[in-house]
């Protein structure tokens, strides 16, 4: 098996132990696009795990999430990046660690992309740890969703432009990543209660979240519209149809979908097309 291919087969592996919401839809996906995808989902779910560790002080993440930011933006470093996180490597996730084998597997002509679209998620997950993750207003958590998940949908969206010349919709991209992250707010509300973190604006209830979600998801709604490539649309089909459906879940008192709901969830939304 050559290096490329192995590499490959151990980024799926990752992402499937990382995410397995996100590893149904891009099964969809034809061969390059899904070793972009998967390659640049494992970019910024690196960074993520730095901003969600439990055992780095905020100002460790806001150190690291700027210097990790800084590498991103010229031509990677890879020791570089091992050296910084060489005092925390035992407590960092394999999907951290490996950084620079996902930029490395990213097809090159996109690759410069994906990096700064990560860079950029970095630095906006340092700027809210130096916060304390404290959500006052709208445009705070307006603020704080774009760089956790409205990055995803535009960052897709040069992907979807690359490699297929889809042109989608800026907006309707970070409304879509907005609502996917807002369906994950209210499912994690009560444990980020108990961690002393609120991404509840001021005055807000549980339900002005519920609306604030159902409004952006509706903005995914109007930007699958765009996509008539069928492996493409299915990708961006399924977990929005997943986010409805917790949706739906969480309002009739569940805390989420089932593995049964969810399978018949993918399979009905792989028919309906």
């Amino acid at each position: 098996m050559s290096e490329q291919k192995a590499l490959y087969k151990e980024a799926m592996s990752v992402l499937k132990a990382t995410s397995r919401t996100f590893f149904i839809p891009i099964t969809f996906l034809q061969k390059e696009m899904k070793t972009t995808v998967a390659t640049a989902y494992l970019c910024m779910r690196a960074i993520d795990e730095i901003e969600d560790h439990e055992d780095l002080d905020i100002a460790v993440k806001s150190d690291l999430l700027r210097q990790v930011s800084a590498l991103l933006l010229k031509p990677f470093d890879n020791d570089a990046y091992l050296s910084l996180l060489k005092p925390y490597e035992n407590i960092l996730p394999e999907v951290t660690i490996r950084l620079g084998d996902w930029l490395a597997l990213c097809p090159e002509d996109i690759r410069e992309t994906i990096a700064a679209s990560t860079s950029e998620m970095a630095e906006g997950m340092a700027k809210w740890a130096d916060k304390n993750w404290v959500v006052k207003t709208r445009e705070d958590l307006d603020d704080y969703t774009y760089y956790v998940a409205g990055l995803v949908g535009t960052m897709l969206s040069d992907i979807w432009r690359w490699g297929a010349g889809i042109e989608t919709d800026r907006e309707l991209a970070i409304g879509y990543g907005r609502g996917l992250q807002a369906v994950n707010i209210l499912r994690n509300q009560e444990e980020d209660d108990e961690r002393g973190v609120s991404f509840m604006p001021e005055g807000w209830t549980r339900d002005d979240l519920f609306k604030y979600a159902e409004e952006n998801l509706a903005k995914g709604d109007l930007y699958n519209k765009s996509i008539k490539k069928r492996s493409i649309l299915m990708f961006c089909k399924i977990p929005l149809a997943l986010a409805h459906k917790t949706l739906q879940a969480m309002r009739n008192g569940h805390e989420k979908m089932t593995r049964q709901e969810v399978e018949q969830t993918v399979e009905e939304v792989t028919k309906a097309d």
